[in-house]
């Protein structure tokens, strides 16, 4: 037990100090590296390099380098219409294998400071910009046309940059890589804010709004994270749960009851973890989404979470979009878009199989598709209870194709699809109701862990 818990303090140290190591680099990368006194290689270079001496955990953080160079063959190599699917079957081979050797073959453990995490967001990120390139060269640009790339392979320097980079080597997360290479290119900010009309707006120039508010903001958040943490495991241990005295003495209301509580102080450490991860980015000068309805410069390209509609989610779906945001997006660009049959399915079984080998993973995302295919159903049954309402509903209301996500029954990623267009004469079916009653709701696009 001892050995135990030696390990896994072992690996949250390590872990905080490349992640403060890597804030305190990114802000010498925004002030000493930015686009006015270094080239794009200069960056590229120093981002690769630094993220390269995080990686390098002991020997066997030689399965990033492998998988990077093996795909990056598969890029060069292969053809456009089939690149992402090499891509993503060698990619999420590779990750399985490495699952299975990990934890049933070498025996690593699930607390041993491994290549497994990395590795993870490597593959995420492999796969994103093979479909991206696959995309850009379709005329239809299905089915992310902004996102889709015109341009030619990457560099070897921009491809692993864009893998390998110290701010999110360790935990990610996923990001676009259009975006990436405009952040090193200097032309991030600007890109976003000509995005919302920046200048139609009545302003002369483009600002150039600093970050440190933003990295500040979310200091403090994982500060209180942490200590939050590290109060709640210490006063509601995990490992009681599996005590001989607690599960032969204890109520079963009890220990299910202690079940919910720890499980629940288990959630500030990933609060802890990818906050951070979206400071540093923003340290950076990477993250920049845009503007609100206020005003205010927008820091949330990267935010991974939004831990107030997590802690105050009224449903399964709200919850599941607010929490793993990029893993969600993902998700959706490499498996719900493109699946043929049953893309509910296959995207949950993908979720699981990224996150590993171990049974509760398996049990938690079919649980998932479950929640998820009722939760439909109950909205149906329940939309058709409001046809006396139809008189009430203007047509041209209706959306005229299922791009909108129902928001009180299904995660975002998954669209309402085979919606009909409808006649002015028509009445509209329960399930064109349901998203015009909720159709002002704004959805982002998200799903699990």
């Amino acid at each position: 037990m001892t050995c135990f818990f030696c390990s896994a303090c072992l690996l949250q140290i390590n872990f905080v100090a490349c992640q403060l190591f890597a804030l305190l680099a990114a802000f010498w990368f925004r002030i000493y590296l930015s686009p006015s006194h270094a080239s794009s290689a200069v960056r590229h270079a120093f981002a690769t390099l630094f993220g390269i001496y995080f990686a390098v955990f002991c020997w066997y953080s030689i399965h990033l380098f492998v998988l990077v160079m093996m795909n990056y063959g598969i890029m060069n190599m292969a053809s456009i219409s089939n690149i992402h699917r090499y891509s993503f079957v060698v990619a999420m081979g590779y990750l399985t294998l490495c699952h299975i050797s990990r934890i049933y073959i070498f025996h690593y453990g699930i607390l041993t400071t491994d290549f497994s995490g990395p590795l993870m967001i490597i593959t995420q990120k492999i796969t994103t910009l093979a479909c991206q390139l696959h995309d850009g060269k379709k005329k239809n640009l299905f089915p992310h046309p902004e996102d889709s790339l015109f341009t030619p392979v990457p560099s070897l320097l921009e491809y692993l940059s864009y893998l390998l980079n110290f701010m999110s080597i360790i935990a990610g997360p996923c990001s676009n890589y259009k975006d990436y290479m405009a952040f090193i290119e200097g032309r991030h900010v600007h890109m976003k804010l000509l995005e919302v009309n920046w200048k139609q707006k009545g302003y002369d120039r483009l600002p150039d709004p600093s970050p440190t508010g933003a990295v500040m903001y979310k200091l403090c958040i994982t500060l209180v994270s942490l200590i939050l943490f590290l109060t709640l495991t210490k006063n509601f241990p995990m490992a009681y749960i599996i005590d001989n005295e607690f599960l032969d003495k204890t109520p079963f209301l009890s220990r299910l009851g202690y079940l919910y509580v720890v499980t629940q102080a288990a959630k500030p450490k990933y609060y802890f973890a990818w906050t951070l991860a979206d400071a540093v980015n923003n340290a950076a000068g990477y993250g920049f989404s845009g503007v609100d309805e206020r005003g205010t410069f927008r820091w949330d390209l990267l935010s991974n979470l939004n831990i107030w509609n997590i802690e105050t989610a009224t449903s399964f779906k709200m919850y599941l979009e607010n929490w793993n945001i990029q893993t969600a997006a993902w998700l959706k660009r490499v498996c719900y878009d493109r699946a043929r049959w049953h893309p509910t399915a296959l995207t949950f079984i993908l979720s699981a199989l990224w996150h590993g080998i171990y049974p509760g993973y398996y049990f938690t995302f079919l649980t998932g598709i479950l929640i998820t295919l009722a939760a439909r159903a109950v909205c149906t049954f329940h939309c058709s209870l409001l046809r006396p309402m139809l008189d009430t509903v203007p047509l041209s209301a209706a959306p005229s194709h299922g791009q909108a996500a129902c928001p009180c029954c299904e995660p975002s990623f998954m669209p309402l699809t085979n919606c009909r267009k409808i006649k002015s004469q028509e009445l509209p079916s329960p399930k064109i109701l349901c998203q015009t009653l909720r159709m002002r709701e704004s959805v982002p696009v998200v799903v699990t862990e």
